[in-house]
């Protein structure tokens, strides 16, 4: 029987219990003295108070990182009833989800104290080692903490280093999935490392995301993050290609919108971006080119690593720098269709001619 099902049963006879123990009192076979009588039921009520506090605990979450990503998962879960306790280091954030109903804390100490299992979504490498240590240093027992950021595999082996020494279990889980996917919980938990603790993890990742799948050994939730950001920077780049040609041959882009998508080729990433191309906006940005430049950067490093050359997405690098360098870095990903429209656009045959 799973922990929360037996909880639940364990309140719910709790609840009934002292009926039956007064109803019991009252029949004249039963011969317990009036202190016996109290002290029973004084152990009843602290029994469910215990229950209450476990079915309490198991939906406790605290989330170190409340930007783009971590906020939309913790509105989604104080929707569905978790308890979210929540730091970060920008105090506008904090405010907004304090709104939201996340418990604000102080600092990641308190956010270790108060929750079972805790999730990181940080934007750098030094900001996810100094969360780690300082959840290693917080004294407090086992904690299962769930990494979610997109990271070079020496900087998740770090992280798991720091935490296991520690006492804790570090869970290698990126997600795939832009902010504005989190927002609908249309997310993918690529979840790696204790399989126990992944289990554990299932209800959680089930009320944040769409699908999850325990992908083995620590590590391997990266990895798979890899391949599936490779297929996006290339299908980003595609879409901008098709939508500028789509453009130029005189049809209705709403239309190519519209009848692409769904079909053959089609993409999840033309889906999201080929409409904001259209209208030629680009903020909120659901990934900005700034980050997304530092996650094609851990790609081509781990491509290099296990021996692939990546033809494609090497192609797909220079249009992401010409966006930096246009000063899109803050807007979203789908303005490389800006970039696109300066650099592959000639004249049509028919012109040149006149």
């Amino acid at each position: 029987m799973s922990k929360p099902r037996a909880s639940a049963q364990l309140h719910n006879i709790c609840k009934r219990i002292p009926e039956f123990f007064k109803a019991a009192r009252r029949s004249s076979r039963c011969r317990l003295s009036p202190r016996r009588s109290i002290a029973i039921e004084d152990s009843l009520r602290h029994l469910g108070a215990h229950s209450r506090r476990e079915r309490f605990m198991d939906k406790t979450v605290g989330i170190v990182g409340l930007g783009i990503m971590g906020g939309a998962i913790a509105r989604n879960l104080v929707e569905r009833k978790w308890h979210v306790v929540g730091f970060d280091t920008d105090p506008a954030k904090c405010a907004e989800l304090a709104e939201a109903g996340v418990a604000i804390v102080e600092s990641v100490a308190l956010v270790v104290r108060s929750a079972p299992i805790i999730m990181t979504s940080l934007p750098t490498p030094a900001a996810v080692e100094s969360v780690a240590r300082q959840i290693a240093e917080s004294g407090q027992p086992q904690r299962i903490v769930i990494e979610l950021s997109t990271l070079t595999l020496a900087d998740k082996l770090r992280f798991e280093t720091i935490l296991k020494a520690a006492g804790h279990i570090p869970l290698d889980c990126p997600l795939s999935g832009t902010g504005a996917q989190a927002k609908m919980r249309d997310l993918i938990v690529y979840a790696s490392g204790d399989s126990t603790a992944i289990a554990r993890c299932l209800p959680l990742f089930a009320d944040f995301a769409k699908q999850s799948a325990d992908l083995g050994a620590y590590g391997n939730g990266s990895r798979m993050k890899f391949v599936a950001n490779h297929l996006v920077a290339i299908h980003n780049v595609a879409t901008a290609e098709a939508m500028i040609l789509a453009e130029r041959a005189g049809l209705d882009p709403k239309l190519v919108v519209e009848m692409v998508g769904p079909g053959a080729g089609g993409s999840r990433m033309f889906q999201m971006r080929a409409p904001m191309m259209v209208e030629g906006k680009y903020e909120p940005a659901t990934m900005k080119v700034s980050t997304w430049k530092k996650d094609m950067a851990i790609i081509a490093e781990f491509a290099d690593d296990v021996g692939v050359e990546t033809p494609l997405f090497t192609l797909t690098q220079p249009v992401y720098s010409q966006a930096m360098t246009m000063g899109l870095g803050d807007q979203d990903t789908a303005s490389v269709f800006e970039v696109l429209k300066k650099t592959i656009v000639a004249a049509r045959k028919g012109d040149a001619k006149s």
